[in-house]
């Protein structure tokens, strides 16, 4: 298959699991061309079957805000054009569903059918596509898309709660590579001695630090377990929350205890040395960075909101809480991490859910979508 994947070339949640979405189909002979207004971060062009295709936005003084909807639009026509693209993947309803359909259209124009299938992310609804500004807009492009994919049963509901949506949604989580060889530390780049000493124990968060993250309860957990078992805190990420978070360290008297990296590429690094992961956010619609963090076997600490109890299962991979309960989250880290016994229980159990959604069991399923979406636009 030919296929189209519209993305953000972020690093969030999105963008990665549409790159490494179309890095994996790629790898299984089918023809990918990303289109986007920049290269995504993982994104690797050594594959023959992987192109990409820049957006550009001409700038104009008329415009204050340069129409990038219609620059993706036009894109997208002339690429399906070019390669014959079968179908179009659009990920994150906001503008990309919008201006796969305009696409879609001009294409009729011409005698051209091309299917496309939405994947929903998580503010895309809950936060950004439900502001009034473009709601209409949101859900009229959800319902003219041939196929439209939610990542977890928590955002399909509250996508049926928030718009008027016809269509049926599908579920089909986000993913992880599996790799057995993960837990076997050989040659690393970073060395366990550079996080912390032999004796403490290594807490991580990985987020795009915003409010919906809760970063100040990431740090007032890490610092009730310190206060019980030495340990340092890895924060991973950039965002408005961080100075917060920094400050709220030296008011704590716990900086020397915690190490802001920022945007990292050693994320792979840090959690292969992780004993334990942190995620009290407000919500997610599926709780990705645990899921990572699960696949090298490292237990979660989590809230129960949103997708996050699909993916942390209580009790095995880790503990749930409800959103703002520190002590609550605190009690639990610390009882994983008491007992040298318990903390390789879970982290067994970690590993063994994250299998569950290694991408060669998610990937069939993104596949018989496609092939069921050209099926149907060819009748």
């Amino acid at each position: 298959m030919k296929i189209a994947i519209v993305c953000y070339p972020t690093f969030g949640g999105s963008g990665v699991v549409a790159t490494e979405l179309g890095l994996e189909l790629a790898q299984k002979g089918h023809e990918i061309h990303f289109i986007t207004y920049k290269q995504p971060v993982r994104l690797s062009l050594l594959n023959p079957n992987i192109y990409f295709h820049e957006v550009n936005v001409p700038n104009y003084p008329l415009f204050h805000y340069q129409p990038y909807e219609l620059a993706l639009s036009s894109k997208l026509v002339d690429m399906v054009k070019l390669h014959k693209i079968d179908v179009l993947h659009v990920h994150y309803a906001i503008p990309h569903a919008y201006a796969g359909y305009m696409a879609k259209k001009m294409l009729e124009d011409e005698g051209i059918f091309i299917p496309m299938i939405t994947t929903l992310h998580g503010t895309d609804i809950t936060l950004v596509g439900n502001h009034p500004f473009y709601k209409t807009a949101v859900t009229f492009s959800i319902n003219q898309s041939d196929f439209v994919t939610s990542v977890s049963n928590s955002l399909r509901e509250d996508t049926y709660r928030l718009f008027d949506v016809k269509k049926d949604i599908y579920v089909i989580p986000n993913f992880i590579e599996i790799d057995e060889e993960k837990h076997i530390l050989k040659g690393q780049r970073c060395q366990r001695s550079v996080l912390a000493s032999n004796n403490e124990k290594i807490i991580t968060h990985i987020s795009n630090f915003r409010k919906v993250k809760r970063i100040p309860d990431v740090v007032k957990t890490f610092y009730n377990i310190q206060k019980e078992i030495p340990s340092k805190l890895m924060m991973v990420g950039e965002g408005p929350e961080k100075i917060i978070a920094e400050k709220m360290c030296d008011e704590l008297g716990i900086s020397d205890k915690v190490i802001f990296f920022g945007n990292s590429n050693d994320i792979d690094q840090i959690l292969k040395y992780s004993d334990l992961f942190l995620l009290p956010s407000e919500t997610e619609s599926f709780g990705l960075a645990a899921l990572e963090a699960m696949a090298f076997g490292v237990p979660v600490i989590s809230s129960n909101s949103g997708g996050i109890p699909e993916v942390n299962e209580n009790g095995k991979s880790g503990y749930l809480s409800n959103v703002g309960d520190v002590d609550d989250m605190s009690k639990n880290a610390l009882s994983i991490l008491k007992s040298n016994e318990i903390h390789q229980q879970f982290k067994t159990a970690a590993f063994e859910v994250a299998k569950k959604y290694d991408i060669l069991n998610i990937l069939p399923l993104y596949e018989n979508l496609y092939n069921k979406a050209i099926e149907l636009n060819s009748k």
